[in-house]
């Protein structure tokens, strides 16, 4: 298909706006006629990647590849709003119910307002949004962490993590985004991801402990819960034990795993308060995974420098660097959507569990 106007724009030296278009190509070239966009060829897709990854289509101006996601996303969703885990292309491959990756098509539902400002579409995709919506928050517990998932016969799992929780805070801040434009009233959502954000910020022991990786560190930060000094503070703490001078970012701070997704939302969540210098380290470290076919290996093993898992290219790595790229350089209309959590609807202060007044 044609391309659009695109949004991208070269990064100081790093990478070019051409290279990068390139590499929005390559992902659209692996994007079923389903608009499903697996994670490789022959690989599975969840809706969390397929979102990211028709963001980095938009950015490219590859519209009408991101909009066939959107239908893909709306023709596979359940009467309950979820989404299954894992989809092949022609069955579902784990039948979980994530609700980090239900919430976050609010993420690119925002994502495509921003760029193009067509409320027919905004209307469109508010069935999707509002219903995906509802189901994450039924998962919502009284003190305000949101449980990973259910099972698909509904059981809801008895624990949250920490990253998916901040995840879900910027997708519902979004989500309430979403129906402020379309004039749809939620105070409830606005009430839910306020108290999902104080539990983030304030009491890590409603998360299932996961120390040792990378996401549970930074994405508090870029998922906007925690913001500004304590930000700072929380991103410097553990900078050491998951940052490999030259190459990025750990996923498990006791193993040699490097990837370059994970460096650059890194990268995203020192921008989100206002480490710029850091954010363009990371993020020309995480070039030395690109490919001369435009793409970007997922990780590499350090010191043998064996690329993991064994030879994957991943569409979810390659639009993680054009989201990252994009926030570097400002040069769309959502390059603030992960860094600039001022211009998403502010949260709102609420009591800890144990100071609310219970109803009478």
């Amino acid at each position: 298909m044609s391309r659009s106007e695109h949004h991208l724009a070269d990064v100081d030296g790093l990478v070019t706006a051409d290279e990068l278009l390139a590499t929005v190509d390559a992902v659209a070239e692996w994007q079923l006629d389903s608009g499903m966009v697996p994670w490789f060829p022959g690989g599975h897709a969840d809706t969390w990647n397929h979102t990211e990854a028709l963001m980095a289509l938009m950015l490219g101006g590859r519209r009408a590849e991101a909009e066939r996601g959107f239908d893909w996303l709306r023709s596979m969703q359940r009467p309950d709003g979820s989404w299954h885990q894992y989809y092949l292309a022609d069955r579902v491959e784990q039948d979980k119910l994530d609700a980090n990756c239900c919430a976050y098509v609010a993420a690119g539902a925002w994502f495509h307002w921003l760029l193009y400002r067509d409320r027919g579409a905004l209307e469109e995709m508010w069935p999707m949004v509002s219903a995906a919506v509802d189901f994450v928050l039924d998962l919502q517990t009284p003190r305000g962490e949101i449980l990973w998932a259910r099972h698909a016969d509904g059981t809801p799992w008895s624990f949250a993590l920490l990253t998916g929780s901040s995840s879900i805070c910027h997708s519902l801040r979004c989500a309430v985004a979403v129906a402020g434009e379309l004039g749809h009233e939620r105070p409830d959502w606005e009430l839910s991801v306020s108290r999902l954000a104080r539990v983030i910020a304030t009491e890590p022991d409603a998360f299932a402990p996961k120390h040792r990786w990378a996401m549970d560190w930074y994405y508090p930060v870029l998922g906007g819960a925690i913001g500004g000094d304590a930000g700072r503070e929380r991103l410097a703490a553990r900078f050491d034990a998951f940052v490999t001078e030259g190459w990025g970012v750990r996923c498990v701070s006791d193993r040699p795993w490097i990837t370059a997704a994970e460096t650059c939302e890194c990268a995203m969540a020192h921008l989100a308060v206002g480490e710029e210098e850091t954010a363009r380290t990371l993020f020309s470290w995480s070039q030395r995974l690109r490919t001369a076919e435009d793409r970007y290996w997922t990780g590499i093993v350090l010191p043998d420098e064996v690329h993991f898992p064994a030879g994957e290219q991943s569409t979810y790595t390659a639009s993680a660097i054009i989201l990252a790229a994009d926030a570097l350089a400002g040069s769309s209309p959502a390059s603030g959507l992960f860094t600039r959590h001022d211009e998403l609807p502010p949260l709102l202060e609420t009591p800890s569990r144990s100071d609310a007044v219970e109803p009478s």
